[in-house]
């Protein structure tokens, strides 16, 4: 075979190899041409039904424009139909203005109705007036203006808005919706309305499935037993319970709770509070303060603990009382106060611990229970157990008793050389405008006492033994003893005295454990409290759907519409093929 052969027959078989990828090259291009044809066409607005037709470049250049005969235009667009009594249709730019009685249905659940729409199909986004009514299964939100977002599937309204569904009814001026969460988020003037509460609020997300609220910002919600505020919290609308966790405060019957995290609910009448608590009784007068509270509305109990301190007014004086646990019980007039486990007291005249304190308002009783010391300026009592009893007329402290094994000492502040002292089965004592002024011990009394003439000089040291002693007092030292019933005893000079009988069997003093202060009331474990870590604070409280960022809100004249956007129908529309 000749070389030209050859190369004829070689230039004859590229010719046709490179016809047939010219072709398929071809091919290729027109399905790909072809594919973003369909794709074009698929996001442009279809015309379902036309009705009457006509165009008017003069009157809107590039407009379609349809009107009813028999029954309303309608369009599909990419899953959503409308339905109005007069339309522009712009279909070069892909967007629709629909006027009168306007209807817009997503799948099976979503329908909004309004005046007007203008439909921008390239952002799938409708911008509704007059009327606005969107209907998502239950709920209803209607609104004058309402920008709905089918790409985002969220709407908008910046004017004003309602919404109701099976539970509550909402309004504020702003508010979004997010339809696959089906949620409402709420801003300025938020309040919601229902049968047992109201809740206002500056900021609210409300989920309309569980029907609960999250707030943010200045919150109030009142029902028909309670007042809550809070200015970050949650709220179950359809049982009422919630919690707020920033500058909460419940009104709770005649109680206000305040806490940085407080618990409210209303099925089991209950509330609790954690860290930097005030409860008031708006009644009594009277606070505690705790890192842990819990209130029992229907049993008129509160239960306090973790540095837990109550704080009431006794003739013109704050009287602060501690223990490990207090417990407060009883109706407003007859309550009754527990404080358990390292009890304490302290008033500026008066102060005591023991294991237990009770205080009975309806007898103006107060018991210490266990191991107690009292001390009143500067005398110290024990026994085995004191009660200390207020008139009820006047809630000044009137007179106390010391049950069994009653010791009072008190140091010897003329000389100082030791201790005056008296003891006996029982003391009762009498105090006059809050200041211990008479002491009677009666069963096997004893004292050692310290006596000074006028100029401070020691006269002598009386010991003496008798049935029973009266002591007169004045700023915690002995003016007068009064001695009863066959007293035996003896006034010795101080060299005379020895040393081992100048402490009464039983001494004990005190003195180092005396509280001289409310800050004495509590121990080291109170004083190194750890207090944990309230969640919700600096993070979001809502868990319930994470939501994409939202966009950014619109331009404040995004919802109004142009002037042009509202053309009167023609007065007649003759239908063009």
């Amino acid at each position: 075979m000749s070389l030209p052969f050859i190369l004829c027959y070689f230039w004859l078989k590229f010719r046709k190899l490179k016809g047939v990828w010219i072709a398929l090259a071809a091919l290729l291009g027109w399905g790909s041409l072809q594919a973003q044809a369909d794709s074009t066409q698929s996001k442009k607005i279809t015309i379902v039904y036309g009705g009457n037709f006509t165009k008017d470049e003069s009157l809107r250049p590039g407009a379609s424009i349809f009107s009813r005969d028999t029954r309303q235009v309608q369009f599909e667009h990419q899953g959503a139909d409308l339905w109005c009594d007069f339309a522009l249709l712009y279909q070069k730019e892909n967007r629709l203005e629909a006027i009168g009685n306007v209807r817009m249905k997503q799948g099976d659940s979503v329908l909004m109705t309004s005046g007007f729409v203008e439909y921008d199909g390239n952002l799938k986004q409708a911008k509704a007036f007059e009327n606005v009514r969107l209907t998502n299964r239950s709920n209803v939100l209607t609104t004058d203006t309402l920008l709905f977002d089918r790409e985002r599937q969220e709407a908008f309204y910046e004017h004003h808005g309602r919404i109701v569904d099976s539970v509550n009814t909402l309004t504020s001026r702003v508010g979004r919706y997010y339809l696959i969460p089906k949620k409402y988020q709420f801003e300025d003037s938020v309040r919601i309305n229902n049968p047992d509460y109201t809740v206002e609020s500056a900021r609210l997300d409300y989920y309309t499935l569980s029907k609960n609220a999250y707030m943010y910002g200045p919150s109030r919600i009142t029902g028909e037993t309670y007042m809550m505020y809070f200015e970050r919290g949650f709220y179950d609308t359809k049982i009422e319970q919630g919690y707020g966790i920033k500058n909460t405060e419940i009104h709770y019957s005649n109680r206000i709770i305040e806490g940085d995290s407080v618990y409210f609910d209303k099925a089991t009448s209950f509330a609790s509070a954690t860290n930097n608590i005030v409860v008031t009784d708006t009644i009594n007068n009277g606070v505690i303060r705790a890192h842990y509270a819990e209130v029992h509305r229907e049993q008129d109990s509160l239960f306090a603990t973790r540095r837990a301190v109550s704080v009431s007014l006794v003739e013109q004086d704050s009287l602060y009382m501690h223990g490990d646990t207090l417990m407060v019980t009883g109706k407003p007039d007859a309550r009754i106060l527990r404080a358990y486990r390292n009890a304490r007291f302290y008033k500026t005249d008066l102060s005591g611990k023991c294991d237990s304190i009770h205080f009975d308002q309806t007898t103006g009783i107060t018991q210490l229970i266990r191991n107690p010391v009292l001390w009143n300026l500067e005398n110290q009592m024990t026994g085995d157990s004191i009660h200390l009893i207020s008139n009820l007329e006047t809630e000044k402290l009137d007179s106390l008793k010391v049950i069994r094994n009653a010791f009072i000492i008190s140091e010897d502040t003329v000389g100082h050389r030791g201790y005056n002292q008296a003891k006996g089965r029982d003391l009762f004592g009498k105090f006059i405008e809050n200041e211990l002024r008479l002491v009677d011990l009666v069963g096997n009394t004893e004292v050692v006492y310290y006596m000074y003439d006028d100029d401070g000089k020691l006269i002598g040291i009386d010991k003496t033994k008798c049935s029973s002693i009266r002591l007169a007092l004045a700023q915690s030292d002995i003016e007068e003893i009064t001695f009863y019933t066959d007293p035996d005893g003896t006034i010795y000079p101080e060299a005379d005295f020895p040393q081992g009988q100048r402490q009464l069997d039983g001494f004990i003093w005190r003195g180092e454990e005396r509280i001289r202060s409310k800050d004495d009331l509590f121990d080291a474990e109170d004083n190194n409290l750890v207090l944990p870590r309230i969640r919700g604070v600096d993070e979001p409280i809502d868990r319930e759907e994470e939501l994409p960022e939202a966009p950014t809100t619109p331009n404040p004249g995004a919802l109004k519409p142009q002037k042009a956007l509202r053309p009167k129908p023609p007065k007649a529309n003759p239908r063009e093929s």
